[in-house]
């Protein structure tokens, strides 16, 4: 989802968590800090009082961007059929 928000170019903190809606700041923080650690995302301080930060995605995490979205539209296509499966496996 956050590499997602990050394919249209550089967002703020802010734009990110509006993006994410149902994940908690600490969450959001963690993720983030978890893809610029992976190279995926890149972080920048801007300067300013009180100083921002902007993300972006980094060559790295472009390159994953189109197995994401094809793995996203798969499961779109597809979901109806797993519910169903899901379903049948729950009554057994």
């Amino acid at each position: 989802m956050l590499l997602e928000a990050l394919s249209g170019g550089e967002r703020r903190f802010g734009q990110l968590r509006a993006a994410a809606d149902g994940i908690s700041e600490k969450m959001l923080t963690q993720t983030l800090r978890s893809l610029e650690r992976d190279g995926l995302v890149a972080r920048e301080v801007l300067p300013g009082t009180p100083p921002g930060v902007a993300y972006r995605l980094t060559g790295l995490g472009s390159s994953l961007l189109e197995p994401l979205m094809a793995i996203r539209d798969w499961g779109q296509r597809h979901m109806t059929e797993v519910e169903e499966a899901r379903t049948a496996f729950d009554g057994r």
